[in-house]
């Protein structure tokens, strides 16, 4: 690791020390009083900087050479006044990424993600849908993100955009400090909202059987638990972390509810590691029979990233009138 990385001489030691040499460190001062893991040795995570490189490391490698890989497994469900949540299908991520260093010192995430839905009871990939609300069959739409690039900084990036449908705040910027935790067995874990809403692209006059509103109300929330020992590591130029990804947004267009009343709910668990042979192989040979460019970062940077509810209506037409009984 560069020493443009801010590293002390300290630093440099635990590095060559290992991981179990973080590890001590981490839990012993000089005195022998408890350090905390959330403060050094290598990463004050109290600080805007602190967070920007453990945020780095969890979604990309440090090392600008490495892909990172991510993955995740999930359920959709509907959900409508006045009756219980119906699960309607599964769904499986894959994503691929790399960082690079700005001169600013923050980075950019060069990133491609795909999401595919599945059958709930054989896990295979489906290409149609019976969708049990409106008793019709609906041709299933991939989710294609190329790119979701995004700028990983000091302090709060602005929203996405979605192509200059979200405007961004103003006001000064808040330094980028998430709300990490130590929790037993040596792990920090932290959890991030993001609550939207905006003008929809899908606009119910031109899209009436796929939009469900003139607006979008979006919310994700995602959950990290990553390892303390190698957060506090400067030899990690990236981390394995483990967590959860849930999404309420308004129903997929390709369902073809229009302004029913009611949403949709994801729901998941979430992985990012280095070896895309950590993912799940049915997804990787799908995205290499159907996507290929998508198991490989962008080659270059691009502002524009749009949601799959933006992206739908770049790529799809409205759909003609529901067939009469």
């Amino acid at each position: 690791m560069a020493l443009g990385f801010g590293m002390d001489r300290r630093a440099l030691l635990l590095a060559a020390a290992g991981v179990a040499g973080a590890s001590a460190a981490m839990r012993a001062g000089p005195t022998g009083a408890a350090v905390s893991a959330l403060t050094g040795p290598y990463l004050d995570l109290t600080t805007g900087r602190g967070n920007m490189l453990a945020r780095a490391r969890i979604d990309g490698n440090l090392d600008e050479s490495k892909i990172k890989y991510g993955s995740g497994t999930g359920v959709v469900s509907g959900v409508r006044p006045g009756e219980a949540v119906r699960q309607l299908f599964g769904f499986e991520i894959f994503s691929a990424a790399r960082l690079r260093r700005q001169p600013d010192d923050s980075y950019q995430l060069l990133h491609r993600e795909v999401v595919y839905y599945t059958d709930l009871k054989s896990g295979e990939i489906i290409n149609d849908f019976k969708n049990p609300y409106t008793d019709e069959t609906v041709k299933v739409a991939d989710i294609v993100n190329d790119p979701w690039n995004e700028r990983i900084q000091s302090y709060y990036p602005d929203p996405p955009s979605y192509g200059g449908l979200i405007k961004p705040p103003q006001g000064p910027k808040r330094p980028y400090i998430m709300n990490w935790s130590e929790i037993p067995g040596g792990v920090l874990t932290a959890l991030q909202e993001i609550d939207l809403f905006y003008p929809a692209t899908l606009k119910p006059d031109k899209w009436p059987r796929e939009s469900a509103g003139p607006m979008n109300q979006v919310s994700e929330v995602y959950t990290y638990f990553v390892n303390a020992a190698d957060m506090q590591n400067p030899a990690k130029t990236s981390l394995v972390c483990h967590g959860g990804w849930s999404r309420v947004t308004p129903w997929l267009p390709w369902m073809l509810m229009g302004q029913t009343p009611g949403h949709i709910l994801y729901s998941s668990v979430v992985s990012s590691f280095d070896d895309i042979n950590q993912a799940k192989r049915n997804v990787v040979d799908y995205t290499l029979k159907h996507y290929p460019q998508m198991v490989r970062p962008p080659e270059t940077w691009s502002d524009i990233s749009l949601s799959s509810l933006e992206m739908y209506a770049r790529e799809h037409k409205p759909a003609p009138p529901k067939p009469m009984p």
